[in-house]
């Protein structure tokens, strides 16, 4: 059998990265959900004069285009791994995190990011 692997220069390097919250390792629910609002960010809701406003909150993944593959599974491209591997650092006692580099095809990414944008994420 023969592998020959070819430069593809319509493919870009992301990054998939998958983790798993321990709950007995986290002091608190709310330790927990910080750990979730950092990384997601959330909505947050303030009442005042009978009126009701609503903010969004960044969290690490809405200043850099990702995909969202399943609950504890996203996707990005490879730039923002030490952004990543620096947010998961902080959380390493627990949160376990495996990060596993692929190629994509660059349409694909740009439509990632242009969905990002879009979103006004």
């Amino acid at each position: 059998m023969r592998v020959e692997i070819r430069k593809n220069d319509n493919m870009e390097p992301v990054i998939i990265i998958t983790f798993h919250t321990n709950p007995q390792a986290f002091a608190s629910d709310y330790e927990r959900s910080k750990f979730f609002r950092e990384l997601h960010g959330w909505q947050q809701s303030v009442s005042k004069n009978d009126r009701r406003y609503v903010y969004h909150r960044a969290g690490l993944l809405d200043e850099m285009p990702h995909a969202k593959i399943a609950d504890s599974v996203f996707m990005t491209v490879l730039d923002n791994m030490e952004r990543v591997e620096k947010f998961f650092d902080e959380w390493h006692k627990k949160v376990e995190v495996e990060m596993m580099q692929a190629m994509m095809d660059k349409s694909l990414v740009e439509k990632m990011m242009k969905r990002r944008t879009e979103n006004n994420i």
